[in-house]
């Protein structure tokens, strides 16, 4: 008789759901104390992987017996999800923890819980211990697995709870969900980075890389379809790492090949790729996919080799546009988007015009474009020269409108043009329209109802606004 031996996290796994089963008599004996179901609310700051991060937790506290709500004022239990890729970022939660201290105030039951890449920072740690003393609980990046475990253990505990770990090599993904979207979800494929981009914060508050086991992401992703799902995106700081440290190492472009052959599975999308290790493989498998959408996020960061040295980019101006190039001569009709960073320390005006050289040959459908943010714990917040506001300003509008000018022509390229859609929402503008998002990124108004959300429909792209359009359905 052969016996079957579970894994580290499959063990995880059934102790986590232990705890939530115990964390459910607590929130049955708050609905009975208040004569109604707890409310609990999820607030998510930053990325795509901290929107999935979002959905497991939504997920537990749904399991648990939270009806959930995004009223943080009617809220029992309010759970922010932080980012601190940007200082501003940090400061929004500190402003909005001082109006819960309010609430707290007027209903003492209220429970206040952090968790994400902002409670990385010992820093931040130290000051919501000192400032903040009503938060009930914090936990960082590594440990969403065990949320139910720290719930009860807040429950049990009068005192602030404070669970943050450095790193592990855990992965647990088999837990409750809670969607926002029955037709598209994001899955993580690997967790971390290695890159240490020297303006960055994430390798230091995410660990190193992790990818998830190949077949473990291909039963989730058919979990999903079976589930109504149609459009997936696969989640990782730099997708194209993905991989390289597992037991039997596999490429990414090799994981899309076995994504692409679910069945009922009518779109595929991943973000983000870094340019040092976007392979030809990977290109030759966007170019032949019928699946993977027409759209990829590649961040050049700046155009200037000087800067892209001093950030620690491992990529020089030419090899980026040499990397375009071959992407474009291969997919003509490939959407690329990127992020810039503007004033950079020692960046001077010189430097944005290299950047802007690089937006006038790239021809970005879209780029995001951020002024530098000093990030305390990284190598560029201590470099000198940082560059002046005044200087920052004048680079960062002209940057801008470069950007906006080139992504209007491409835009109106495809103006007259028939492609598919996928409906995602009714319009929030006007009812009598639905909004669609077409395989590049770009949206589509055009009429039609709610019982279209979820459905793949040909579209006319009539007319062109800029950075959206507006059409009408072709049968």
């Amino acid at each position: 008789m052969v016996r079957y031996t579970a894994t580290d996290d499959e063990q995880e796994e059934i102790l986590q759901r232990e705890y939530m089963e115990k964390a459910a008599l607590h929130v049955a004996a708050l609905e009975k104390e208040l004569g109604r179901a707890p409310k609990g609310c999820v607030v998510t700051f930053g990325c795509q992987m901290n929107a999935r991060d979002s959905e497991k937790l939504s997920g537990i506290l749904a399991k648990i017996g939270y009806t959930l709500t995004e009223s943080e004022e009617d809220a029992d239990l309010v759970l922010y999800n932080t980012c601190t890729v940007r200082d501003n970022a940090n400061q929004r939660v500190y402003g909005r923890l001082g109006y819960l201290n309010s609430l707290k105030k007027k209903k003492s039951h209220l429970r206040v819980i952090l968790c994400g890449c902002m409670m990385q920072e010992a820093s931040v740690i130290d000051k919501i211990k000192k400032s903040y003393r009503f938060v009930d609980l914090l936990f960082g990046t590594h440990n969403i697995f065990k949320f139910a475990q720290l719930l009860v253990t807040m429950y049990e505990n009068q005192e602030m709870i404070v669970d943050i770990w450095q790193e592990t090599d855990q992965i647990v993904e088999k837990l409750p969900v809670n969607r926002k979207y029955f037709y598209k979800s994001g899955i993580n494929i690997m967790f971390g980075c290695n890159n240490f981009c020297s303006y960055c914060i994430v390798p230091y508050v995410r660990g190193r890389e992790r990818s998830r086991d190949p077949k473990e992401i291909l039963r989730e992703i058919e979990r999903l379809v079976d589930d109504g799902v149609v459009e997936i995106m696969l989640l990782g700081q730099n997708v194209n790492s993905y991989g390289k440290n597992l037991e039997e190492p596999i490429t990414f472009a090799a994981l899309l090949r076995e994504v692409e052959k679910i069945e009922g599975l009518k779109r595929i999308r991943f973000m983000t790729s870094h340019p040092k290790d976007l392979s030809d493989e990977l290109i030759a498998v966007m170019r032949d996919s019928k699946k993977i959408c027409r759209h990829l996020h590649l961040p050049v960061q700046a155009g200037s080799n000087r800067i892209l040295q001093a950030m620690n980019r491992k990529y020089t101006k030419e090899q980026y546009l040499s990397l375009v190039d071959k992407i474009r001569t291969a997919i003509p009709d490939m959407s690329i988007t990127t992020d810039i960073i503007v004033g950079f320390p020692g960046e001077t005006l010189a430097d944005v015009e290299e950047t802007m050289d690089v937006v006038r040959k790239v021809q970005y459908d879209n780029a995001f474009t951020f002024i530098y943010s000093k990030r305390t714990g990284t190598p560029a917040a201590a470099m000198e020269d940082q560059v002046p506001e005044a200087v920052v300003k004048e680079g960062f509008d002209k940057l801008l409108k470069v950007v906006q000018d080139t992504a209007r022509e491409r835009a109106a390229l495809l103006q007259g043009k028939v492609l598919e859609a996928l409906v995602e929402e009714v319009n929030d503008q006007d009812a009598s329209l639905v909004t669609g998002r077409l395989s590049n990124n770009m949206l589509v108004h055009f009429p039609a109802d709610a019982s279209m959300i979820g459905k793949i429909v040909k579209v006319s792209l009539d007319t062109c606004h800029g950075f959206y359009y507006t059409g009408h359905i072709v049968d």
